[in-house]
């Protein structure tokens, strides 16, 4: 099947699907994010009866969760209709049974946290119990997942028998590479939940090992990270350099990135458990060091985009060092918004460095550094990202267009994000170095004389939260547009092109035996012995000494 300039009018509605119920959990998590940040403020009072708790696991979930994988969804499978062509009959199928199943669990489980019998927060750390029917909503959303990512992986699969190529698209490889990492990284998460949580929470058994539920989590918990960063890696290797009248530097070093990405996102979890006893402090260590090599594959990616911004300036006469920044398409919102989340991930990941440090760990552990962190990352770097795609990939999916007036207001909404971001990232950061706890209402503190300091910060996170949701509210706005109201015309989908002096891409890179063989040996490095000791070593008669 050749490669089509448009996405399939059947996959699209597929696509746009998943686009409505992303952007549906934006507005919904940032109502819930906006009453936060005014509580902890002392700005408001909650009426009726509604937590805090209740309110950050809203938060959490709505916009961590459900907006980023049913964005990232809906885009891999506009991507591959666009590159690969037509969905075949059974992917096709597929693909609507995962959103259905995603979609059950998302209602129910958000019906839980809505009658707060869900409030365990985002994590869902035990001994926090939530109601039985809230893991099984999660269950059902991963299955859902898992559903989708088959119908992707099922695609490639019979695009590469029909074609006989050994090299499949690019934008393709990096899709089910990503859906490839999510398989493997929700196995534990999916373990914690089925055999450990849901029989706690219905009362079968008495006891939970919580350092083994943490452990299962956070062996999903850091991959996440990756599995929202990948797209956005995606847009940045391969959309934009069409964008700016570019080429792509190298198809090769783009899939070697991303199967680095595969082999050390994974096995890397203890990083975000250095304080907690129980853990060896070797497995901790080989841990960091597994964390430190993700740099590798980063600074590959900053080496690459910054090579095609540069030969896509050189190309329009740019002189001088940095003459090539000038020539960019600043204006243009589908390359501003990508490009603001870019330079604020230099900072976000000089954090993550910071992170995953053991010993600037014992610094920021637990403390609103870490909230501030993710709050540049995901909600920034990323959700900046997947705004700028989802200003052009809307209008193509609905058959309308861009125009002038929607790409002022989309430049509009993203530097009122980056200003509010400043604000509540940046005191977050700031006040997270002073010792303010993460995961705490500002109710809880307000009595320590040393919270008194604290004061301004908290100000200043209301200040960015409320500028961040003026800016949801725009976005919804121009997102509404281009989904109904925009002039009816043809959006292009830009997919790069590899630049003519680039190496060819070696058919090894497409070996998914030999890297899910060497990702399996990792992993079982990294976490066997640990996990056993786990489950021996609990001790008797505590929360703990029984796996289930």
């Amino acid at each position: 099947m050749m490669n089509q300039m448009i996405v399939d009018r059947n996959d699209a509605k597929l696509s746009m699907a998943h686009l409505y119920i992303a952007f549906a959990a934006v507005l919904l998590g940032g109502i819930a994010g906006l009453l936060q940040t005014l509580v902890r403020s002392g700005t408001i009072v909650l009426p009726a009866g509604i937590g805090y708790y209740q309110l950050l696991t809203a938060h959490g979930i709505l916009l961590a969760l459900v907006f980023t994988t049913y964005f990232i969804i809906g885009f891999f499978y506009a991507g591959m209709s666009r590159t690969m062509g037509k969905f075949y009959d059974q992917p096709y199928r597929l693909g609507w049974l995962g959103y259905i199943v995603m979609t059950i669990g998302t209602v129910l489980t958000t019906i839980m946290i809505l009658l707060n019998e869900g409030t365990v927060l985002y994590t869902f750390y035990a001994p926090l119990k939530a109601s039985p029917w809230f893991y099984i909503g999660l269950t059902l959303f991963i299955v859902g997942t898992w559903l989708a990512g088959g119908a992707m992986c099922h695609q490639y699969y019979i695009w590469k028998k029909v074609s006989h190529k050994k090299i499949s698209p690019l934008f393709s490889f990096m899709a089910v590479m990503t859906m490839v990492l999510w398989f493997v990284a929700t196995i534990g998460v999916a373990v914690s939940v089925i055999f450990q949580f849901i029989p706690w929470s219905f009362g079968w058994v008495d006891e939970i090992n919580i350092l083994l539920s943490r452990t299962l989590f956070w062996y999903f918990g850091h991959p996440l990270v990756y599995f929202w960063l990948l797209p956005a890696y995606v847009c940045w290797y391969v959309i934009i350099p069409e964008i700016i009248g570019g080429k792509i530097f190298s198809d090769s070093l783009a899939r070697l990135s991303f199967v680095l990405f595969l082999l050390f996102s994974i096995p890397v979890g203890f990083h975000h458990q250095l304080l907690e006893s129980g853990i060896s402090p070797f497995w901790k260590y080989l841990q960091v060091v597994l964390t430190f090599m993700v740099i590798v594959p980063s600074l590959m990616t900053a080496f690459s985009l910054f090579a095609s911004f540069e030969m896509a300036g050189r190309k329009k006469g740019a002189k001088g060092l940095f003459g090539w920044f000038r020539a960019l398409p600043w204006k243009d919102a589908r390359f501003f918004a990508p490009m603001v989340g870019m330079l604020i991930f230099i900072p976000a990941g000089a954090g993550g460095i910071i992170n995953a440090s053991n010993q600037m760990n014992q610094i920021v552990h637990n403390t609103l550094w870490v909230t501030g962190h993710f709050h540049l990352t995901v909600a920034s770097s990323v959700a900046l990202t997947f705004f700028g795609i989802a200003y052009w990939l809307i209008p193509h999916l609905t058959g309308r267009v861009l125009t002038g007036k929607m790409h002022q207001m989309a430049n509009l909404q993203t530097i009122l994000w980056a200003v509010g971001m400043f604000f509540m990232s940046g005191a977050m950061h700031t006040v997270g170095l002073l010792g303010a706890p993460r995961r705490t209402a500002y109710t809880t503190y307000q009595n320590n004389p040393d919270a008194l300091g604290w004061m301004p910060y908290e100000v200043a996170m209301a200040v960015g939260g409320s500028i961040l949701f003026i800016a949801i509210l725009l976005l919804i706005y121009i997102i509404t547009d281009l989904a109904f109201f925009a002039p009816k015309g043809k959006e292009d989908f830009p997919i790069g092109e590899v630049a003519e002096g680039a190496e060819k891409t070696p058919s090894i890179l497409e070996n998914w035996r030999l890297w899910l063989g060497i990702a399996t040996v990792l992993i079982l490095v990294a976490y066997t012995v640990p996990v056993v000791h786990m489950i021996e070593h609990a001790p008797p008669g505590s929360p703990g000494y029984k796996f289930w």
